[in-house]
């Protein structure tokens, strides 16, 4: 598009090939540089990093701006090759154009709200198993790694929905090589100058062993399965891929994408969650009036018994807490878009080539957008609330055509387990822990988030 001579150029602060820039992003992290960027310069600002623009994106307008408005111009290029090269392929969460569409006509279905319950059970299962070991961990006092229990449940559920994989042994050592191959792409897109990959140092060699591993792995189930009559393959995620046609074609997902597929599902699926159940247990530790509240819910509503579908629309506040959790922790903190051309954004020069980076870790403490941004407060999800906030001012899971396929799977999964675990346990965080967050492609803490278990009952 013709760039008006009046438009202006983006706010941000000015570095010599970005190189001070560099060394603050280096010395502080993403999340404390943005956060005093923004205080500086605004909601949308250009930060030059080496080569790259990066234009930081904050404020609802802007983020339906490049997700809905004028989404054709925002696209998934070169800001994902390192987790389409090194973690997905061209799974629906890297592809673009043509193949994204095909991907998403045969994809969608299976992961409506109606669609997703079909795991429901799975997911109730694998809680109750864990709900036993927490049983003797909360007995002997025992200090547990939080993300570390919540990402084992997590990725069993998943391994069983996508392939029926039941074996405990392969359940963990699948879950380890795919995050050695997540902390792999994410060294490459921090820090694109290390050593190439053709070349035998340890991290390297580690990376191509836990991928071949993994391919392996899927490549021996798809050759099982399409080896098998198709009215004897089991109900899970790969036998609905596999089987799905375009509806505008008639033609089925080639294997390569079949591959590509079950691995982004896994990716994408048990991360965030477990994610969110660890922040959730953060925040209820650290707010005993939100957690009295949920308690009393779920004494109310389910005493004894098992959540079911039915019982679980009981638990709206329990809902309202997984919701209110995306808020202040989103998994994602921040998500890229590449310029496909020239724009302009509130009168400033968006230029092709350059990277969006919309950040829901801001928007969602945005302080015009909510009261008191900081706290911990699961009503605001409440119906009447959600009606009158701006549709961008929560965008957990992304926003516009491009959000996440999984939503409806992650929330009916946190939702499940935490009404079993929360009417349970209480975790507690040690009495000289401080979380130390950090953020770039996940939202981690460095320093971990130890926790000791109690039993309620």
């Amino acid at each position: 598009m013709l760039i008006d001579a009046k438009t202006r150029r983006l706010p941000g602060p000015r570095s010599f090939y970005g190189i001070q820039n560099l060394r603050g992003l280096g010395q502080m992290g993403m999340l404390d540089f943005i956060a005093q960027q923004w205080q500086q310069y605004g909601d949308l600002f250009e930060v030059q990093v080496g080569p790259q623009k990066l234009v930081i994106v904050i404020h609802p307008e802007h983020i339906r701006h490049i997700t809905i408005t004028n989404a054709a111009n925002y696209e998934k290029l070169k800001s994902y090759d390192p987790v389409r090269k090194y973690i997905v392929g061209d799974g629906i969460v890297t592809s673009t154009g043509e193949l994204w569409k095909r991907q998403r006509r045969l994809m969608a279905p299976f992961y409506t709200p109606r669609g997703v319950q079909e795991f429901a059970e799975i997911m109730l299962r694998d809680t109750l198993v864990l709900t036993e070991r927490w049983e003797r961990l909360a007995a002997e006092r025992t200090l547990v790694e939080m993300f570390d229990e919540m990402a084992l449940v997590t990725a069993s559920i998943v391994l069983k929905a996508i392939f029926s994989t039941d074996s405990p042994e392969d359940i963990l050592w699948i879950k380890q090589s795919v995050e050695t191959m997540i902390g792999y792409a994410g060294s490459k897109r921090v820090n694109p100058l290390q050593a190439p990959d053709w070349m035998p140092t340890t991290d390297n060699r580690n990376f191509w062993n836990a991928q071949r591993k993994v391919h392996q792995y899927i490549d021996a189930v798809l050759d099982a399965r399409l080896d098998m009559d198709e009215w004897d393959y089991p109900n899970d995620l790969l036998s609905k891929l596999i089987l799905a046609e375009d509806t505008e074609t008639g033609e089925r997902m080639s294997r390569r994408l079949l591959r590509d597929e079950a691995l982004t599902n896994f990716f994408a699926g048990y991360e965030t969650s477990a994610r969110s159940m660890s922040y959730a247990w953060y925040a209820l530790a650290n707010n005993p009036t939100v957690r009295a509240r949920l308690h009393e819910e779920l004494d109310r509503e389910l005493g004894d018994a098992v959540p079911t579908l039915d019982t679980l629309k009981r638990l709206p506040y329990t809902l309202r807490v997984i919701k209110e959790t995306l808020r202040l922790f989103p998994p994602a903190p921040m998500y890229a878009k590449d310029v496909v051309d020239d724009d302009v954004i509130d009168g400033y020069r968006i230029e092709k080539g350059a990277v969006m980076l919309l950040c829901p870790y801001f928007t969602h403490r945005h302080p015009d957008f909510w009261e008191n941004p900081l706290s911990f407060e699961p009503n605001r999800h409440a119906p009447e609330a959600e009606k009158e906030r701006h549709s961008q001012a929560y965008h957990p899971f992304a926003s516009g055509q491009r959000v996440c396929l999984g939503n409806h799977f992650s929330l009916l999964e946190t939702h499940i387990m935490l009404a079993i675990l929360a009417r349970r346990f209480d975790p507690e965080l040690l009495p000289t822990y401080r979380a130390r967050f950090i953020g770039e492609t996940l939202l981690d803490i460095s320093n971990g988030l130890p926790m000791v278990l109690t039993s309620r009952l």
